[in-house]
């Protein structure tokens, strides 16, 4: 038996003697009767080249901290396949007013030490994110929150500074999870240790090297654990990850396959690829301290004559998915307001564009990118670009490449007329794909709209989810006609797994992490 199943073992085996002897000598009925077999326990084992920085949700946001504690704590609300709408985890929750939000907690959750959940632990968890501030962390999300109180022992009662319809969305992140206020610090973070009441609970912790998580049976919300538990191995490249996913090392991989490795394993019979959206994009945005990119006509010239499906083919050999809004697919509200607007490239419609605001042509464009960034795609992408805008005849595109550090610096100071970017949001919601666009906040290209803005606003204080997602659509379409920034493709996020485990396309989340507690044979 291999050391992380009699690890595994040794804590299933310690929870069972904890009922039986919490049971006081009464006779188990569920436990087998002579001559019954021990039913085997499902355990998994995850192989991943994430790093894990923080077992703390107060601690960095990273997404290999965010697979890890996705599992092990609940949260308020959380966000189930298939269903782009928050529903209840730990708690039933509501606007009362449009600054007022209430979560009704469930009764009898408990965290694994048998400390009850309550209202007291929910304003703790929040108090003390918001505490420490962490770097890297993801206070400034919940930045609305004026103050958590707790009216009784099942109510928390988040009292806001101005109404925020992103709260319910917010309280999904794994920032928002409830720890047990008797086993945290208020005032440093507890890397190495865990208290939560998710799925699963901790059993072994080795920093930089395995995690093993044991099924809380306690556990009360829609992610109940189907199997017994699961290792996560963090393995150093993409070729280590391949060989345990191929020589049975380990029952699923992820995170870290390039797109070669991916091809191969989409032929093998040994294993299965399951892929869906990732919550990361990328897209060409203009920087308007550019006289050429403040010109409107020049903006939406490019955008009609881009062809997306050409990029995604040519430069990641479709392992992307053309992008046609900066708002990708599954979020409410989501349109395809650059389709709509510029319908198919057309080089004649581009050319009425420019001719219409008097711009010769051809135009000279200077376009940015960088490698250290964007991967090994990106060179092929902008080269591309550059062909498909000179051979419409409109454009005459000048490319310059820097690494990301001075790169980052140099769309700032306004260096390249358009330049390669990427973004990808910290909760699952479509207003963090408009908010750093409109408000150039933390995306910084100098947009400025008197419209944009003024829907920007609205979406985030109405509380009506029809008319909300109807204002997402108005401003997504703002944001076609004025073309500050182009999508390019949405990215996929893969898992590779042996044949017999069922439920991997639920286990994916949009925003790189998995749920495990779906997963059996």
């Amino acid at each position: 038996m291999s050391e992380w199943v009699r690890r595994v073992s040794a804590a299933v085996a310690a929870g069972a003697l904890g009922v039986s002897l919490a049971a006081c000598g009464e006779p188990d009925d569920n436990a087998p009767h002579p001559g019954e077999q021990t039913p085997k326990l499902m355990l998994l084992r995850l192989a991943t080249t994430d790093a894990i920085s923080s077992l703390d949700p107060a601690g960095k946001y990273d997404v290999g901290s965010r697979t890890v504690q996705a599992n092990l704590y609940q949260t308020l609300l959380t966000i189930l396949p298939d269903k782009p709408t928050p529903v209840p985890d730990a708690a039933d929750c509501q606007f009362d007013s449009p600054t007022t939000y209430t979560c009704s907690l469930k009764e009898h959750l408990t965290f694994p030490n048998g400390h009850e959940l309550t209202s007291s632990d929910v304003k703790f968890s929040f108090d003390r994110l918001v505490r420490l501030k962490t770097t890297g962390g993801a206070a400034a999300l919940f930045s609305s929150v004026k103050s958590v109180s707790t009216p009784d022992e099942l109510t928390a009662v988040f009292n806001l500074t101005s109404p925020d319809a992103r709260l319910p969305y917010l309280l999904t992140t794994t920032a928002s999870s409830i720890v047990d206020e008797e086993s945290y610090p208020a005032n440093k973070l507890l890397d190495t240790k865990a208290m939560g009441s998710g799925p699963y609970q901790l059993a072994a912790y080795k920093p930089g090297t395995e995690v093993t998580l044991t099924k809380f049976s306690g556990y009360r919300g829609p992610r109940a654990a189907q199997n017994d538990g699961v290792t996560i191995s963090l393995l150093k490249d993409s070729n280590a990850l391949y060989q345990a996913v191929t020589t049975g090392k380990a029952d699923l991989a992820f995170h870290g396959f390039g797109p070669s490795l991916l091809d191969k394993l989409r032929k093998s019979d040994q294993v299965q690829v399951v892929e869906t959206g990732s919550a990361e994009i990328r897209l060409f945005a203009f920087q308007m301290k550019s006289l050429l990119a403040r010109k409107p006509a020049v903006r939406r010239a490019v955008a009609q004559l881009i062809d997306r499906p050409a990029i995604a083919k040519k430069a990641y050999g479709d392992h992307v998915s053309p992008l046609y809004s900066v708002v990708p697919p599954g979020y409410g509200g989501q349109a395809d307001a650059f389709k709509t607007e510029y319908k198919q490239p057309n080089k004649a419609a581009a050319a009425a564009i420019l001719k219409e605001a008097n711009i010769a042509v051809p135009v000279p464009l200077t376009v940015g990118w960088t490698p250290s960034q964007y991967g090994v795609g990106a060179k092929a992408e902008v080269l591309e670009l550059k062909r498909q805008l000179e051979a419409s005849g409109l454009f005459r595109v000048t490319l310059r490449g820097a690494e990301w550090p001075q790169y980052q610096e140099l769309t700032k100071a306004g260096a390249y007329d358009m330049y390669q970017a990427g973004w990808t949001p910290s909760y699952p919601d479509a207003d963090d794909y408009l908010t750093p666009f409109v408000t150039d906040s933390p995306f910084q290209n100098g947009y400025r709209s008197a419209a944009a803005t003024k829907l920007l606003q609205q979406e985030r204080t109405e509380q009506n989810g029809l008319k909300r997602d109807d204002l997402i659509g108005q401003l997504q379409g703002v944001i076609a006609r004025e073309a500050p920034v182009i999508p390019s493709w949405q990215a996929r996020v893969a898992v590779v797994a042996t044949k017999d485990l069922e439920n991997l396309r639920t286990a994916l989340d949009p925003l790189s992490f998995l749920y495990l507690s779906g997963l059996r044979r």
